[in-house]
């Protein structure tokens, strides 16, 4: 279905591209932040057996995971102030213009591989729009199946702040668990800058781990944003991408 944004711009319904990291009950589910793998575990009490394969009536099994550690997962500030503040109450729309922009870290010398502001001054040139979708180079299938535990993955400098705020960006997607450091002594900078935390915090979202196909060119698209209504400061999620067309 055509569903038009304005008199020149249309998407269709029916071509969503899905960037987020399914959850699976694998050792191949992408993991971090020193978290063991998720678990789907059948149901068994008092003679019931939530598995149809074993003989019962419906397949009815627990989940265990972390919605940081296991995958695509979006978040606010309640992530780092002490008041657990909801994703689910904070995020009331969901259909936001973005920008997807492919960057290769830079190295520095301890090893650190690192995304500065010079780096996307360019692509965001003229950009009026309310969410950046950042895919790092190189863009491995691995991605989807990693443990990042005590691996040190790309994180974005401080310098970026000033120019997603000029643009007006308040949805922020990266493919790497974290916009900082993986060992930071807990300062977790960019996060308290993002969210001005503690100084007057603000409602923008965080959106980790999601994965975007090499297929999906760089460029602008409409953005949807799937989560799960979890009462908490992180819910998993899906985000979706919508190529924008021309009437």
């Amino acid at each position: 279905m055509q569903l038009f944004l304005n008199s020149n711009q249309f998407i269709e319904t029916n071509e969503p591209l899905d960037i987020s990291l399914s959850l699976v009950n694998s050792l191949e589910n992408v993991r971090a932040w020193y978290v063991e793998p998720p678990e789907f575990k059948v149901v068994r009490a008092n003679g019931f057996v939530g598995s149809i394969a074993e003989g019962g009536s419906t397949n009815f099994r627990d989940v265990y995971f972390n919605p940081h550690g296991h995958g695509t997962h979006t978040e606010c500030c309640g992530h780092i102030t002490p008041e657990i503040h909801s994703i689910n109450q904070r995020l009331k729309t969901y259909f936001f213009k973005a920008r997807l922009i492919s960057v290769e870290p830079q190295t520095l010398e301890n090893g650190d591989r690192v995304i500065f502001a010079e780096q996307l001054e360019s692509a965001l040139m003229e950009f009026k729009g309310e969410a950046l979708v950042i895919r790092t180079l190189p863009n491995s299938l691995e991605k989807k199946h990693l443990n990042y535990s005590a691996t040190n993955p790309p994180y974005l400098d401080l310098s970026l702040i000033p120019l997603i705020e000029n643009i007006g960006i308040n949805h922020l997607l990266v493919d790497t668990p974290s916009v900082d450091r993986e060992s930071d002594e807990g300062k977790l900078l960019f996060h308290h800058a993002f969210w001005n935390v503690p100084e007057n915090p603000n409602f923008k979202t965080i959106t980790e781990l999601v994965f975007v196909k090499d297929e999906i060119p760089d460029g602008d698209y409409l953005l949807e944003m799937q989560f799960a209504p979890f009462e908490n400061d992180a819910s998993p999620s899906r985000p979706v991408l919508y190529e924008l067309k021309e009437v």
